[in-house]
Protein backbone atom coordinates (compact mmCIF):
# COMPACT_ATOMS: atom_id res chain seq x y z
CA UNK A 1 0.00 0.00 0.00
CA UNK A 2 0.96 3.42 -0.65
CA UNK A 3 0.26 6.01 2.18
CA UNK A 4 0.93 9.69 0.78
CA UNK A 5 -0.11 12.82 1.95
CA UNK A 6 -2.76 14.86 0.39
CA UNK A 7 -0.28 17.44 -0.83
CA UNK A 8 1.94 15.74 -2.47
CA UNK A 9 -1.07 13.98 -4.23
CA UNK A 10 -2.40 17.77 -5.88
CA UNK A 11 1.83 18.27 -6.54
CA UNK A 12 1.32 15.44 -8.89
CA UNK A 13 -2.06 16.54 -10.35
CA UNK A 14 -1.23 20.49 -10.53
CA UNK A 15 2.23 18.90 -12.35
CA UNK A 16 0.04 16.63 -14.68
CA UNK A 17 -2.15 19.39 -15.84
CA UNK A 18 0.41 22.29 -16.17
CA UNK A 19 1.85 20.20 -18.66
CA UNK A 20 -1.01 18.45 -20.39
CA UNK A 21 -0.93 17.74 -23.07
CA UNK A 22 2.10 16.54 -22.74
CA UNK A 23 3.21 13.89 -20.14
CA UNK A 24 4.78 15.18 -17.04
CA UNK A 25 6.82 13.65 -14.89
CA UNK A 26 8.76 13.17 -11.25
CA UNK A 27 9.95 11.77 -8.13
CA UNK A 28 9.31 12.20 -4.47
CA UNK A 29 12.01 10.91 -2.34
CA UNK A 30 11.86 9.61 1.26
CA UNK A 31 14.22 8.61 3.88
CA UNK A 32 16.34 5.77 2.81
CA UNK A 33 15.01 2.52 4.92
CA UNK A 34 11.19 3.76 5.08
CA UNK A 35 8.58 4.07 2.27
CA UNK A 36 7.19 7.36 3.62
CA UNK A 37 7.38 9.67 0.37
CA UNK A 38 8.25 13.48 1.51
CA UNK A 39 10.27 15.83 -0.40
CA UNK A 40 8.80 16.35 -4.25
CA UNK A 41 10.74 16.88 -7.48
CA UNK A 42 9.07 17.90 -10.51
CA UNK A 43 11.15 17.05 -13.46
CA UNK A 44 11.39 17.73 -16.64
CA UNK A 45 9.75 15.34 -19.81
CA UNK A 46 12.90 15.91 -22.07
CA UNK A 47 10.66 14.31 -24.76
CA UNK A 48 8.72 17.83 -24.81
CA UNK A 49 10.06 19.81 -28.18
CA UNK A 50 11.54 22.52 -26.92
CA UNK A 51 13.38 24.33 -29.76
CA UNK A 52 17.10 22.77 -29.17
CA UNK A 53 17.77 20.67 -32.44
CA UNK A 54 20.85 19.48 -30.63
CA UNK A 55 18.63 18.52 -26.87
CA UNK A 56 16.08 16.92 -30.16
CA UNK A 57 18.07 14.89 -31.31
CA UNK A 58 19.70 13.67 -28.26
CA UNK A 59 16.63 12.75 -26.87
CA UNK A 60 15.54 11.09 -30.02
CA UNK A 61 18.51 8.73 -29.94
CA UNK A 62 17.66 7.95 -26.31
CA UNK A 63 14.19 7.24 -26.54
CA UNK A 64 15.44 5.06 -29.56
CA UNK A 65 17.66 3.35 -27.52
CA UNK A 66 14.97 2.64 -24.99
CA UNK A 67 11.89 2.53 -26.80
CA UNK A 68 13.37 0.43 -29.77
CA UNK A 69 11.71 -0.65 -32.46
CA UNK A 70 8.84 -2.23 -30.60
CA UNK A 71 7.64 0.92 -28.67
CA UNK A 72 8.63 3.62 -31.94
CA UNK A 73 4.53 4.18 -32.11
CA UNK A 74 1.58 4.46 -29.88
CA UNK A 75 -1.62 4.23 -31.75
CA UNK A 76 -0.13 4.34 -35.23
CA UNK A 77 1.80 7.96 -34.25
CA UNK A 78 5.67 8.06 -33.76
CA UNK A 79 6.27 8.23 -29.80
CA UNK A 80 6.00 12.00 -28.36
CA UNK A 81 5.81 13.65 -25.35
CA UNK A 82 2.02 13.21 -25.93
CA UNK A 83 2.50 9.55 -25.10
CA UNK A 84 6.04 9.19 -23.53
CA UNK A 85 7.99 10.77 -21.00
CA UNK A 86 12.46 10.56 -20.35
CA UNK A 87 14.17 11.88 -17.57
CA UNK A 88 16.27 15.25 -18.48
CA UNK A 89 19.37 13.22 -17.81
CA UNK A 90 21.44 15.98 -15.64
CA UNK A 91 18.13 17.03 -14.09
CA UNK A 92 17.42 13.30 -13.00
CA UNK A 93 21.54 13.40 -12.00
CA UNK A 94 21.11 16.40 -9.71
CA UNK A 95 18.03 14.95 -8.01
CA UNK A 96 19.93 12.10 -7.59
CA UNK A 97 22.39 13.32 -5.95
CA UNK A 98 20.42 15.54 -3.76
CA UNK A 99 18.88 12.34 -2.51
CA UNK A 100 22.10 10.57 -1.84
CA UNK A 101 23.41 13.72 0.50
CA UNK A 102 20.53 13.47 2.28
CA UNK A 103 20.28 9.78 2.64
CA UNK A 104 17.10 9.44 0.85
CA UNK A 105 15.65 7.57 -2.21
CA UNK A 106 12.92 7.84 -4.81
CA UNK A 107 9.72 6.01 -3.03
CA UNK A 108 7.52 7.07 -5.70
CA UNK A 109 8.43 7.59 -9.75
CA UNK A 110 5.12 9.50 -10.98
CA UNK A 111 3.81 10.36 -14.58
CA UNK A 112 0.80 11.17 -16.52
CA UNK A 113 -1.27 9.47 -19.08
CA UNK A 114 -2.61 11.98 -21.46
CA UNK A 115 -4.61 9.48 -23.73
CA UNK A 116 -4.91 6.46 -21.84
CA UNK A 117 -6.22 5.31 -18.65
CA UNK A 118 -3.87 5.04 -15.56
CA UNK A 119 -2.17 1.84 -15.83
CA UNK A 120 1.15 0.92 -16.81
CA UNK A 121 2.24 0.76 -20.41
CA UNK A 122 4.15 -1.35 -22.06
CA UNK A 123 7.21 0.99 -22.04
CA UNK A 124 6.52 1.90 -18.48
CA UNK A 125 6.94 -1.98 -17.83
CA UNK A 126 10.01 -2.21 -19.54
CA UNK A 127 11.67 0.83 -18.41
CA UNK A 128 10.62 -0.25 -14.90
CA UNK A 129 12.26 -4.02 -15.04
CA UNK A 130 15.10 -2.57 -16.14
CA UNK A 131 19.17 -2.34 -15.30
CA UNK A 132 17.61 0.22 -12.29
CA UNK A 133 14.88 -1.82 -11.21
CA UNK A 134 13.76 -1.28 -7.05
CA UNK A 135 11.10 -3.29 -6.05
CA UNK A 136 9.99 -0.82 -3.04
CA UNK A 137 9.23 1.68 -5.91
CA UNK A 138 5.79 3.02 -6.12
CA UNK A 139 5.02 3.54 -9.97
CA UNK A 140 1.78 6.35 -9.54
CA UNK A 141 0.54 6.85 -12.70
CA UNK A 142 -2.62 9.17 -13.46
CA UNK A 143 -4.61 9.72 -16.38
CA UNK A 144 -5.38 13.68 -17.53
CA UNK A 145 -7.83 12.54 -20.83
CA UNK A 146 -10.76 13.99 -20.70
CA UNK A 147 -12.63 11.18 -19.52
CA UNK A 148 -10.37 9.71 -16.72
CA UNK A 149 -12.15 7.73 -14.49
CA UNK A 150 -12.10 9.49 -10.62
CA UNK A 151 -10.45 7.02 -8.14
CA UNK A 152 -8.66 9.06 -5.51
CA UNK A 153 -9.88 12.38 -4.35
CA UNK A 154 -11.49 13.03 -7.53
CA UNK A 155 -8.60 11.73 -9.80
CA UNK A 156 -7.68 8.86 -11.76
CA UNK A 157 -4.40 8.28 -9.95
CA UNK A 158 -3.11 4.60 -8.68
CA UNK A 159 0.02 3.12 -7.89
CA UNK A 160 1.81 0.12 -8.77
CA UNK A 161 4.73 -2.21 -8.04
CA UNK A 162 6.27 -3.39 -11.37
CA UNK A 163 8.85 -6.17 -10.57
CA UNK A 164 10.48 -8.37 -13.60
CA UNK A 165 7.93 -7.40 -15.94
CA UNK A 166 5.06 -8.04 -13.05
CA UNK A 167 2.36 -5.58 -12.18
CA UNK A 168 1.02 -5.17 -9.09
CA UNK A 169 -1.45 -2.70 -8.24
CA UNK A 170 -1.39 -1.15 -4.62
CA UNK A 171 -4.33 0.51 -2.43
CA UNK A 172 -3.50 4.23 -1.77
CA UNK A 173 -4.15 5.87 1.50
CA UNK A 174 -3.92 9.60 1.02
CA UNK A 175 -3.64 10.92 4.22
CA UNK A 176 -3.72 14.63 5.61
CA UNK A 177 -0.33 14.07 7.76
CA UNK A 178 1.90 11.16 8.48
CA UNK A 179 1.64 11.55 12.41
CA UNK A 180 -0.63 8.93 13.54
CA UNK A 181 -1.62 7.53 10.33
CA UNK A 182 -0.64 4.49 11.39
CA UNK A 183 -3.65 3.91 13.67
CA UNK A 184 -6.54 5.49 10.96
CA UNK A 185 -6.68 8.89 12.34
CA UNK A 186 -5.25 11.22 9.80
CA UNK A 187 -4.92 14.25 12.85
CA UNK A 188 -3.62 14.49 16.59
CA UNK A 189 -6.03 12.98 18.79
CA UNK A 190 -7.79 15.25 21.52
CA UNK A 191 -6.16 15.43 24.37
CA UNK A 192 -8.50 17.70 26.33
Amino acid sequence: MLQIRADLVEEIMAHARAEHPHEACGMIAGAEGTERPERFFRMTNAAKPTGDAEAQEREQAHRALVLGEAHAEYAGEPRSSLTYYTWDVKERLRAQREMDERDEWPTVIYHSHTRSEAYPSQVDIDVASGPANDPRIHYVIVSTRPDAEARVRGHDLRSFRIVDGVVTEEEVDVVETYMFAHTGADDVPDLG
